[in-house]
C-alpha cells in the first residue's frame, strides 16, 4: 500500500467507473489534491493498493478538514470512496488500518458509509456515533411521482440491466439547471457574498465565539469549495438576516445518485446562532420551496444529530426516516475535545465532494453519445 499521487488519478477514475460510482474529472481530482487543510498538516490525499499488474486495484480517499474550537485550530479526517477490486481482495483492512492510525487529526470518521461497508469500521476501532442518530437520515417529499417512477425503474433494472442502462439518464426535468425565481419566506435571502469582510464572515466569527467544535466554514473555506470544477451548478446558499446581521445559514446541492433516481436537493449544511434556533425552521421552509422550484423530487438531510432534531422542530416530526444502518462512524484521538461539543452536518463529511452532480447540457449529451457508441460497438 502506498500514498496516492496525482499521477494515479486516471486509474482512480477507472476504479470509480468500475463500481458505478460518481466519477470526478482529472481537474476535479487535482482540485481535491490541492485541499489547503490537507497541505497544512502534510496528510496523504489517500492510499492505493497496486494489483499484480502494477496498476491501482484499491483506493481510499482522505479528506482533511480544518476545525475551530474557540481559538484552537484542529484537523479531522474523513475517509471516502473505499474501492477494492478482486485483484486487491482483503485490502480494505489494510487501508482502514492506515486511515485510522494517521497522526495529527483529532478524529477519523465517515458519515457516508453504505450498508455493506459499515461493519468494517467497527472492526477497526470506529464507533457508531452519535449514539442516538448514527443510522438516521431525514427527507421531505416534494414531488411523489418521480419518486414512484424511480422505484419502478429500479425494478426494471433488476430484470434487464443492460437495456435500462442503454436508455441513459432518466427522470430529468426542464427545471434542472435553470435560473429560477425562488419564493422565499420573509427574512430569508439568497447568500452570494463569501468575502472576508462580508456579513457571512461576521456570522462565522459569531459561530466560533459560541465555543462549539465546528468544521471550518470560514469565507476562505467556502470559496475553495465553490471552485470545485465538477460542480454543474453552484450550491444554493440561504441566510436569515435579523437586525442587519446573519443569524443562520443553509447550503444545499442538487444531486442525482444515478441514472435511475430522481433529482434531490441535498442539505449540505444547516447552522444557526444559539440565540436564534427558530431560524432553522425558516430555512427549512425556504429549502423545501426551493427544491420544488429547482426540479427536485425531495429534500434530504443525510447527517443528523440530537441537536439538529431539536432545532428542526416540526420538520423533524414530519420527515421520512431513511437510512437504517450505521452510516456515521468515528474514532476519536485520546486528546480529542469533548464529543458533546460537536454537532456535525453533512458539511463535516464527504457529501460535498461525493454527491453526483446533476448532469446538465453538454454533459448529458456526451454521455448519451458514449452509451450509443458503446452499444453499437458491442453489436459489431
Amino acid at each position: 500500500m502506498r500514498e496516492i499521487a496525482e499521477t494515479d488519478y486516471p486509474a482512480v477514475q477507472a476504479l470509480h467507473r468500475s463500481v458505478g460510482w460518481p466519477e470526478r474529472s482529472l481537474a476535479g481530482w487535482r482540485w481535491l489534491h490541492s485541499n489547503p487543510a490537507r497541505l497544512e498538516i502534510g496528510a496523504p490525499a489517500g492510499w492505493i493498493i497496486d494489483g499484480p499488474d502494477g496498476e491501482p486495484a484499491a483506493h481510499v480517499g482522505n479528506l482533511i478538514q480544518r476545525f475551530r474550537l474557540g481559538e484552537r485550530r484542529l484537523h479531522g479526517a474523513t475517509g471516502f470512496s473505499i474501492i477494492v477490486t478482486r485483484a486487491a481482495r482483503g485490502g480494505s483492512r489494510a487501508m482502514l488500518k492506515t486511515f485510522t492510525r494517521q497522526p495529527v487529526v483529532f478524529a477519523r470518521y465517515t458519515f457516508n458509509a453504505n450498508s455493506k461497508s459499515q461493519p468494517l469500521y467497527v472492526r477497526h476501532g470506529m464507533q457508531a456515533w452519535p449514539e442516538q442518530t448514527h443510522a438516521l437520515k431525514l427527507s421531505w417529499v416534494v414531488d411523489p411521482l418521480p419518486l414512484a417512477a424511480g422505484r419502478l425503474w429500479k425494478r426494471l433494472y433488476d430484470l434487464a440491466p443492460g437495456f435500462v442502462e442503454g436508455l441513459g439518464e432518466r427522470l430529468m426535468n426542464d427545471r434542472l439547471g435553470r435560473a429560477v425565481r425562488l419564493d422565499l419566506p420573509g427574512g430569508v435571502e439568497v447568500l452570494t457574498d463569501f468575502g472576508d469582510a462580508s456579513p457571512y464572515a461576521a456570522f462565522w466569527e459569531a459561530l466560533v465565539a459560541e465555543g462549539r467544535l465546528l468544521a471550518d466554514r470560514s469565507p476562505e473555506a467556502q470559496r475553495w469549495r465553490l471552485k470545485d470544477p465538477d460542480l454543474t451548478q453552484a450550491p444554493l446558499a440561504l441566510a436569515v438576516r435579523r437586525d442587519g446581521g446573519i443569524v443562520a445559514y443553509a447550503q444545499a446541492m442538487m444531486a442525482k445518485s444515478n441514472i435511475l433516481e430522481p433529482p434531490v436537493l441535498e442539505i449540505v449544511d444547516l447552522e444557526a446562532l444559539k440565540d436564534h434556533p427558530d431560524a432553522v425552521p425558516a430555512l427549512m421552509r425556504a429549502l423545501k420551496s426551493a427544491a420544488h422550484a429547482m426540479g427536485a423530487a425531495k429534500l434530504r438531510l443525510q447527517t443528523v444529530t440530537p441537536q439538529a432534531l431539536e432545532r428542526l422542530g416540526e420538520f423533524a416530526r414530519t420527515a421520512r426516516r431513511e437510512g437504517g444502518w450505521g452510516h456515521c462512524h468515528v474514532q476519536f484521538a485520546e486528546d480529542a475535545p469533548d464529543p458533546a461539543l460537536w454537532s456535525p452536518t453533512p458539511y463535516d463529511g464527504d457529501y460535498a465532494i461525493c454527491l453526483r452532480p446533476i448532469p446538465l447540457g453538454r454533459q448529458v449529451r456526451s454521455k448519451r453519445t458514449a452509451k450509443a457508441a458503446s452499444a453499437t460497438a458491442s453489436k459489431a
